[in-house]
């Protein structure tokens, strides 16, 4: 009866799949990560979605193998993946109205008290706390923790807090942060589906 082998093959190749598409998504981050590239977001953000509609479908559990090497490499897209999306989107919002600071925030100009125009850079540091937010975010979600995420975005906030006195600062604040987290839910919700919980 050659019939109860072919389940166990046909399982395999569907993890084979699925790991092999997120890997490539994981690969597309990571280069546009060194070369930015518009086609490289898509792609990355194509995998999460073919991956998606993969582990919708019915399927049979993973072996633990599967689970462990799926779980880090949606992590890893999660992680490298969403930096880049977030760019992508942010540049197509500003249509490139923004002007970039060396130190990875924006330049902006604010009146202080006394009426005097000044010129400063703001959301320093975002490239690091996007990283921090989004493996918080997919790890929280790949754990069955979905409520730690309440605490990610008011921890950010809140330390984000004073910046956001000029309108298109909060503009951005609020749609790199929406770009980001949806980037890490999917990844996230994605490995959940995937074993099946």
């Amino acid at each position: 009866m050659p019939f109860p082998l072919i389940y166990p093959v046909l399982t395999t190749v569907y993890w084979a799949f699925v790991i092999v598409v997120v890997g490539l998504g994981v690969a597309a981050a990571a280069v546009t990560l060194k070369t930015p590239r518009r086609w490289l977001v898509i792609a990355a953000a194509a995998a999460i979605v073919v991956c998606m509609i993969a582990v919708v479908l019915p399927h049979g559990k993973p072996l633990p193998a599967y689970s462990v090497v799926l779980g880090l490499a949606v992590l890893s897209l999660s992680v490298l993946g969403g930096g880049p999306a977030t760019l992508f989107v942010l540049a197509v919002a500003s249509r490139g109205s923004m002007r970039e600071g060396s130190h990875g925030g924006i330049v902006v100009e604010r009146t202080v008290p006394d009426g005097e125009v000044v010129r400063g850079e703001v959301l320093r540091g975002g490239t690091v706390i996007g990283v921090f937010e989004r493996i918080a975010t997919t790890a929280s979600i790949m754990a069955g923790f979905p409520e730690a995420i309440a605490a990610v975005i008011a921890i950010k906030s809140v330390g984000r807090f004073t910046e956001l006195d000029v309108a298109e600062v909060r503009e951005r604040f609020i749609i790199g942060t929406l770009v980001s987290l949806v980037w890490a839910a999917a990844c996230g919700a994605l490995f959940r589906f995937a074993i099946g919980v």
